[in-house]
Formats: structure tokens, sequence, C-alpha cells
């Protein structure tokens, strides 16, 4: 009788627990209240590369004049200029300008900030070196730089690649679902200019910038908007090292330092088989239709494959032409800054920096990333 009673007990306990935390998700909307960006001033064009050398991963010079290689590069990635970070700027400031232009434009007191979470893949690094600096943590600097004295307030960084802006906004949705937060400062910031191996054409791509958002945790009652799904995937065998550190391509270069690399080939197929079905998932478990979704902010990182995952989503719904201006695009202008090209496009999209698209209330959008790990993950979002 007595073991009985226990499991009774469990049982009910249990089912008490399960309800209760799907009334909680049922009754908690995360809404982005203000948004900011912080894109550096120093604009390095595709003709400052013109005149580089450019070695392979086997340390031969490339038998292909730079001026070529450049103009290839355009017309792959599509980009034509990037933006770097000034010598005296690092990631951490840049994340708290970021940060200080969400909090204003959420009109929110600082103190009452439950997290503040910080994506970045390299933490500070100072110029002219390629060594790491997160102690203290790039979250706990920019608390540090908002003033905040609250000790509630709870900094920390996250390390995800690309994705990390957007994980951390899952995170902060989990938060406000479990009762743990209310309030979260998502920020992504990186300055990769400063680990970059100028002999690599790879390190074309890559640039500098910071993003941030505010988000709150609302009644569902009371709004419509906030976050309706999360997908999130990673792929760690081979895929691991798809991106990663090292050596310089140089031959005579310093074995000791190592720089950003990536196997881009392996990327563009990953990302090609992978991200179009994690997005389809998402939107699957939002409840909305294809044909609801009015903008994607996906990654910045090279337009064709960004142009081929937008294609092969709509592929999956059975839609041969994906809508005209369904994916706003800021990399001809500001190159890949990694976690921060989510934020920042949609920063400028929000501020209307880009005519050409407008968000609308009651309108899904998806945020969308896929990153060393290999990492992808997916946001579907009711503005």
């Amino acid at each position: 009788m007595g073991n009985n009673l226990v499991t009774l007990s469990c049982s009910v306990a249990c089912t008490f627990s399960h309800s209760t935390h799907f009334y909680m998700q049922e009754m908690i909307k995360t809404v982005i209240t203000g948004t900011g960006s912080y894109i550096p001033p120093y604009v390095k064009t595709n003709r400052d590369f013109a005149g580089h050398n450019f070695y392979a991963e086997d340390n031969t010079l490339l038998d292909i004049e730079s001026h070529l290689i450049v103009e290839k590069f355009k017309q792959i990635t599509g980009i034509q200029e990037r933006r770097y970070a000034p010598s005296g700027i690092e990631s951490s400031d840049m994340a708290y300008t970021a940060a200080k232009t969400a909090i204003e434009d959420a009109g929110c007191d600082p103190e009452t900030i439950d997290q503040i979470i910080v994506a970045h893949n390299f933490g500070n690094v100072v110029k002219h070196t390629i060594q790491t600096d997160i102690l203290p943590a790039l979250a706990s600097r920019v608390k540090h730089s908002l003033g905040i004295k609250n000790p509630s307030c709870v900094p920390y960084d996250i390390l995800f690649g690309c994705p990390g802006w957007v994980q951390g906004l899952i995170q902060a949705d989990a938060y406000f679902k479990a009762g743990i937060a209310k309030k979260c400062l998502v920020i992504g910031t990186e300055t990769l200019s400063r680990v970059l191996d100028m002999y690599d054409r790879d390190s074309m791509i890559f640039s500098d910038g910071a993003g941030a958002c505010v988000v709150e945790a609302k009644d569902a009652s009371a709004t419509q908007s906030g976050i309706l799904s999360a997908s999130v995937q990673s792929h760690c065998n081979e895929e691991v090292n798809y991106l990663h550190l090292g050596k310089s391509n140089y031959p005579d270069s310093d074995p000791r330092i190592r720089y950003i690399k990536m196997k881009g080939r392996k990327v563009y197929e990953y990302a090609m088989k992978h991200v179009p079905a994690a997005m389809k998932i998402c939107l699957d478990k939002s409840g909305a239709d294809i044909s609801e979704l009015k903008k994607v902010f996906i990654h910045q990182a090279n337009e064709k494959m960004d142009e081929g995952i937008i294609k092969e989503l709509y592929k999956l719904y059975g839609i041969a032409k994906a809508p005209a201006n369904i994916m706003p695009m800021s990399i001809h202008n500001l190159g890949n800054s990694s976690v921060a090209t989510i934020p920042t496009l949609f920063d400028m999209v929000k501020r209307g920096q880009m005519p050409e698209h407008q968000l609308h209330t009651g309108d899904v959008v998806m945020f969308a990333s896929v990153g060393a790990g290999m990492n992808i993950n997916a946001v579907c979002y009711r503005m």
C-alpha cells in the first residue's frame, strides 16, 4: 500500500510539474523590445586585396593574378567591401555600444536586466596580436561598461560559432519559460579582422561588427508578438574541423601563430544539405504556413550560398521560386561578421535603413544561421 501511495504521489507530482511547465510556456511570449548595432567605420574594399600574394593550403603561391582572384571572390560571395574595427576598439567595446543603443530603443532601466548573454568566438583580440582575451568574460565587461550595479544581473558568454547570437535568443526564451528570468540583453560581437591570415583568399570574407537586442517575457494574453519556435542541430564528426584555427598559408610564417581557417567547399555543401531542413523544422513547429513567412534574416556568409539555402527551403514545400525580397542582405558592404551579421541586419531593417525591406506588426520572420561546430539554428518570430 505504501509503495502504491509513493507511486501515485510521484505520478501526480510529475503530471503537475509537466502541466505547470506547459502552462508557463503557453502564458509567456519572448518579445524583442529594442535593437542596436555597431558598424565599424573603417572600410576595406576588394581593391585593397588586389596587390596581395595568396597561397594555397600546401603553402604554394597561387598561380593566378591577384585581381582575378579578387574578382572571382566577388562573383561567388557578393562581397564588395567589409568593415574593420579601429585599433583602439575591442569586441567588448563594440558590444557595449550596440547594447546601449538596444537598451535605449527598448526604453528599459538597465538595472532590471536579468541576464547579459554575449556571443563571440575569439573574445577581445588586441590589434596586431593573435591572443584571445576572455578574462573576464566579455559579458562581464559589458555589464561594467553599462554601469549595472544589480548583482542579480548575470553576465556570461557563449561560444557557438556564427549561430551564437541566435542561440542566445533561444537560451533567453528558455529561461523566460522556466521562470528564471524576465529580461535579457543578447549580443553578438566579433573582430575577425584580427585573426585573419592575409595570405589566405578566404580572409577576404570576414569582417567586424556587433549587434544587440533586449528581449522581455511578456504576458501572452496581451501580445501576439514573440518567438514562435526554434530548432537547433549540431554535427561534430568530420564537420568539427570545417572551421578551425591553423597556421598561415605563407611558407615562412611562424607555426606557433594560428589564424581562422575554413574549408569553404565543405562548409557550402554542409549548409546546403542541412540548413534548409532545420529551417523547415522550425517553421513547421511554429504553426505558421510558408506563405506567412515575410522575411528571412540569414547569417551573411556567402551570397550564393544564402540564395541557395532559401531556394532549397521553398523547394521542401513544393514551391519552385522563393518570393522576391524575402531575404535582406548586408554582406555586399559589411562582409561576414560572424555572430554580428543577423542582429546588425535586423537592426538596419527595423530602423528603415533598407527601404526595400519593410517589417509590419504580425509579420512572421525567421532568423537562421550556420557555423563552426558545425552548428545550425533557426528561430521563428512574429513581429
